[in-house]
């Protein structure tokens, strides 16, 4: 099982990003995704979730309105549009997968939740 999170980089504030987690080594349409980030000192925080299917999704607040979790099974890849990008959302950010049960990404995303993770890809927001 491999996810491999892309597409981070520099930016200003209100430009957008849009990640990628590419995925191999199982079926990611049995899999919940999450996105997780992570300052240096802070603990990892949940950001977004879809479920295998895609019929639910969480957003944190922080993040709400600005962010879109999306994915295409058949290309094996699930996607994270960062809209609106603030300096606090300057972050390494990860993507987690684990088998779809029921309840995953329905009001919250924790990072017990996931089961297998990819090394993450940092996003820089700049004032």
């Amino acid at each position: 099982v491999q996810l491999q999170a892309s597409g981070g980089g520099l930016v200003q504030a209100g430009e957008s990003v849009r990640l990628s987690c590419a995925t191999s080594g199982f079926t990611l349409e049995d899999y919940a995704i999450g996105w997780f980030r992570q300052v240096p000192g802070k603990e990892r925080e949940g950001v977004s979730c879809i479920s295998s299917r895609g019929f639910s999704k969480f957003y944190a607040a922080s993040v709400k309105g600005r962010f879109t979790i999306s994915r295409d099974n058949a290309r094996n890849t699930v996607f994270l549009q960062m809209n609106s990008l603030e300096p606090e959302d300057t972050a390494v950010y990860y993507c987690a997968a684990t088998e779809q049960r029921i309840g995953m990404c329905v009001g919250t995303v924790a990072i017990g939740d996931m089961r297998y993770w990819g090394k993450g890809t940092q996003v820089t927001v700049s004032s």
